[in-house]
């Protein structure tokens, strides 16, 4: 998909929630379309990706077709998306797919299978034990996995420095062989598309 294809899916998403016809949650990317398509240059149909609640962006880039993605975000399921087919899975939780995604990088090497596991997770969650956790375990049994860190200053409704009282993240400018860190500004807040709705 192109940038402007990922832009064209949300902007509908996002008139479609503030138009009430969404009952349930989204959280919208914006910003970070070129990133994106950079990394899932080298994530390949036998890889596995794991999201957190903003996944619109992972499922269409992994190749789930656009209208499955937006039928099931239409029934209400935006921060779940979960497409076994396509080997996307996501979670609402905050740090919910990261054992599942070490797990199944765990699987894939104990099988000698091919594949790589690919998780993403906010920069809040990229501060937590259960991130570090997770990348430690990962590193020193040599797993087939990589953890995206996506810093869009928007922790729900606290700042991640101010909370940490840390200038500077943990992986910001930490060169680890498992993490790959980006920034990006987005326009919409952390869910919702800046309307109000009462579900």
């Amino acid at each position: 998909m192109t940038p402007e294809q990922l832009i064209a899916f949300e902007t509908d998403i996002a008139t479609t929630f503030n138009a009430g016809k969404i009952r349930a949650p989204v959280h919208l990317y914006d910003g970070n379309e070129e990133q994106m398509i950079e990394i899932f240059k080298d994530i390949k149909p036998e890889d596995w990706v794991f999201c957190s609640w903003r996944s619109h962006y992972q499922c269409l880039l992994k190749g789930v077709p656009a209208e499955d993605v937006k039928a099931e975000i239409l029934a209400g399921r935006s921060i779940s998306l979960c497409f076994p087919k396509y080997r996307v899975v996501s979670s609402a939780i905050v740090t919910g797919v990261l054992p599942m995604a070490v797990g199944a990088a765990l699987i894939l090497k104990r099988r000698g299978e091919k594949g790589r596991v690919h998780c993403f997770a906010g920069e809040m969650t990229s501060e937590t034990g259960v991130f570090h956790e997770c990348v430690k375990y990962s590193s020193n049994h040599q797993l087939p996995i990589r953890f995206i860190v996506e810093d869009n200053g928007k922790s729900v409704c606290t700042d991640t420095r101010q909370t940490w009282n840390q200038g500077v993240l943990t992986y910001e400018k930490t060169a680890h062989p498992l993490v790959r860190f980006y920034k990006y500004q987005s326009k919409y807040p952390h869910a919702g598309a800046g309307v109000r709705v009462q579900f």
